[in-house]
């Protein structure tokens, strides 16, 4: 899908604090008008359009990965760019725990099976894919746990290098997972805040694409794909409640 189809979806994009509009970006980035840390967009769909186009029968045709739901994705698809599929993750019964914790039914989404093993692999294959179509040369973040690796992981099989900044006192095993996927993994002496904030400062610096979801739209819209799943595989048995931890 060319991008001019793919800007006929995307009907707006809103700062959650202010609720003002600016174009979609490119990259990451806050609100131009509200000089909050906090202030990031709400890409909005023409949801008549989607669901023209996303119809029941459109979706059977369609692979059981998470780009079948490209018209709710900020950019244009390409399932070829990674050579292992994300999303369509199984959902499990599991009679015990919900035993052992007082249910009467729980069911699991079991994202372990992505590529990393994690539910940030949804957000790192957009943030990735959306890095090369940008032409971005680098792409970096900072985390000490799922992010990290999902990241490191992904840009490994695009082929784009990575920079992941970590707290001094990261777990080695943590570290050494990012270093197996060929990361460049930079210690920072201090807190995880401080190791984001000169990640946000290194990415601005030399114009490194910027991975953290906190200030990038296009990695929540990644991770909104778990959301659509789980409406599509309960369809005719919803859940009362959905947990996240």
């Amino acid at each position: 899908m060319n991008d001019r189809l793919r800007k006929n979806f995307i009907t707006d994009c809103v700062c959650i604090i202010c609720g003002r509009s600016s174009p979609l970006p490119t990259s990451a980035g806050t609100c131009p008008f509200c000089n909050d840390p906090f202030a990031i967009f709400d890409i909005r769909y023409d949801m008549k359009a989607v669901a023209a186009s996303m119809t029941r029968e459109a979706l059977a045709a369609r692979s059981l990965n998470h780009w079948r739901y490209h018209e709710l994705l900020p950019i244009a698809p390409d399932p070829a760019a990674f050579a292992w599929p994300v999303g369509f993750t199984p959902i499990v019964e599991a009679p015990r725990l919900a035993g052992w914790v007082g249910l009467s039914r729980l069911r699991c989404k079991d994202d372990s099976r992505n590529p990393t093993a994690s539910f940030k692999d949804r957000a790192s294959s957009v943030g990735v894919l959306h890095a090369l179509q940008q032409g971005a040369r680098t792409i970096a973040c900072a985390s000490t746990g799922n992010a990290a690796s999902s990241l490191a992981g992904f840009a490994a099989m695009a082929g784009l290098p990575a920079v992941i900044f970590v707290p001094r006192r990261a777990p080695e095993p943590k570290v050494a997972q990012l270093l197996i996927f060929g990361a460049e993994v930079r210690r920072v002496r201090g807190t995880y805040a401080q190791a984001y904030d000169l990640c946000i400062a290194e990415c601005a610096a030399h114009g490194w694409y910027n991975r953290n979801c906190a200030i990038n739209p296009f990695l929540i819209e990644g991770k909104k794909t778990c959301g659509l799943e789980i409406a599509e595989q309960t369809a005719t048995d919803l859940p009362e409640w959905v947990v996240v931890s």
